[in-house]
């Protein structure tokens, strides 16, 4: 009787995900080059003697009072252009969830559980180190977020040979991620609500899908009614970056006739370069600019939160993502797939402990002018290490991939013996059985 194979993990991805994948990297890595620009243009304008006109420039204040968007720079910047990096996360959720690694439970079970394990156990650690004097649990929610930007230029540089389903767990990963870090802003860190202003601002957000449902895509018509969303939602008390992902959720993601990408699939492609080269840049300028001291090292250095939010980033993540993705491999009795490693998942979970754009956003929400500077500055140095780290490993295994494809693709004269079993062949040819995941009497590839 037939024995079924076990499933593997990390084996094959979707081909809307194939199709969207190198375009994502291309955009990311690029969008991460910028964001590390924005960020050490601002370190370096907040520790120069250009300090105060920064300053001055990020707490510049303009916009219509009379609809409360009388908003400084700084906070245009956090509201405004996140706005439009939720908007996008809205659209990569609507295309993962119909058409993407998260439309079928076999394929979503991965990424969903590796994001909770990836925010729960940060939570955790965040919240031991602060269960002291002087400590603070509202940060709680800082170490949880991935900053995918970051963590695709770092992947770049040193990731050429990974497997190509690494990545898309990476992607997919930071997706569920995102989506998590929208709700706990929407639940935990609404202090007042306005349902009128809530209500208008959903009016809007189902006006918007129903124009789009109708064929009524002008940009003259659909940016007003974006725009009135936002407004409407920053009067709700709910953070208007909120209305992006719902507005990104309303697009279709199921090409019509005539069509040959979905209209998610096409605005992603349009809107992503804007989110990743433009907004997410501009908010990292205005956002990062903390003043490095020998007093703010000192207080970093003794602070529970700055603990909690390095040690959440840095040590809660990577063992989230791989505990819970090894439970999942338990549980469902799944392998990983032929030739990948632990390590492999490792490196992409201390990536994932790259943390700031998400990461600063909450550590403002929460702290507001209190802890404000520890916590950036804490962010910083946690996303720093973790992509040490991460750039670390995963450069140890993309030289053992590169030699393996090297291994692979160098012709070898056939045995005599074309009827040894399969892993005496691959002993006979050099290759190890373990390396490429030939398969014995009974036993599972090894990793």
């Amino acid at each position: 009787m037939p024995t079924s194979r076990a499933a593997r993990l990390f084996s094959r991805i979707t081909p809307s995900t194939e199709r969207t994948l190198s375009d994502v990297l291309r955009t990311e890595r690029a969008g991460g080059i910028l964001l590390l620009v924005g960020t050490v243009t601002a370190l370096v304008l907040a520790n120069s003697p250009l300090q105060h006109a920064y300053e001055s420039v990020r707490d510049f204040t303009f916009g219509p009072a009379a609809l409360h968007l009388d908003l400084s720079v700084e906070a245009w910047a956090k509201d405004g252009l996140l706005a439009i990096f939720f908007f996008v996360v809205g659209l990569e959720l609507k295309r993962e969830i119909v058409v993407g690694e998260l439309r079928k439970p076999s394929s979503a079970i991965v990424p969903i559980v590796a994001a909770i394990g990836g925010m729960v156990v940060p939570a955790l650690l965040y919240v031991a180190f602060n269960l002291v004097e002087g400590g603070s649990l509202r940060g709680w929610a800082v170490p949880t977020a991935t900053d995918i930007a970051f963590a695709i230029a770092v992947l770049a540089v040193v990731g050429r040979w990974l497997p190509n389903a690494l990545r898309a767990f990476l992607l997919t990963l930071a997706v569920v991620d995102d989506l998590l870090a929208i709700i706990i802003i929407a639940v935990f860190f609404t202090d007042e609500l306005h349902p009128v202003w809530l209500l208008a601002s959903a009016a809007c957000i189902v006006g918007f899908g129903l124009a789009i449902r109708k064929g009524w895509t002008s940009p003259f018509l659909l940016v007003p009614v974006a725009l009135a969303a936002w407004a409407f939602m920053h009067s709700s008390g709910i953070h208007a970056t909120i209305a992006g992902v719902a507005l990104g959720l309303m697009v279709p993601a199921i090409a019509t006739k005539g069509q040959k990408h979905s209209l998610a699939e096409h605005w992603e492609h349009v809107w992503r370069p804007i989110s990743a080269g433009v907004a997410v840049p501009i908010f990292a300028l205005f956002a990062a600019g903390v003043v490095i001291s020998a007093d703010a090292v000192s207080e970093v250095v003794s602070s529970p939160v700055a603990h909690g939010v390095v040690a959440g980033l840095v040590i809660g993540k990577p063992l989230g993502i791989v505990l819970a993705t090894f439970l999942v491999a338990t549980f469902t009795k799944a392998q990983l797939d032929r030739g990948l490693s632990w390590l492999d998942v490792t490196g992409m979970g201390m990536l994932a402990g790259i943390g700031f754009t998400v990461s600063l956003l909450i550590g403002d929400l929460a702290f507001g002018g209190e802890n404000a500077e520890v916590v950036k500055l804490s962010v910083l140095v946690a996303s720093v290490l973790a992509a040490l780290l991460g750039a670390g490993l995963l450069g140890f295994r993309d030289r053992f991939y590169r030699r393996l494809y090297e291994r692979r693709s160098t012709p070898v004269p056939l045995p005599s013996n074309r009827m040894a079993k399969p892993e005496e062949l691959a002993r006979i040819v050099g290759v190890d059985p373990g390396e490429v995941g030939v398969e014995g009497d009974g036993d599972g590839a090894r990793g």
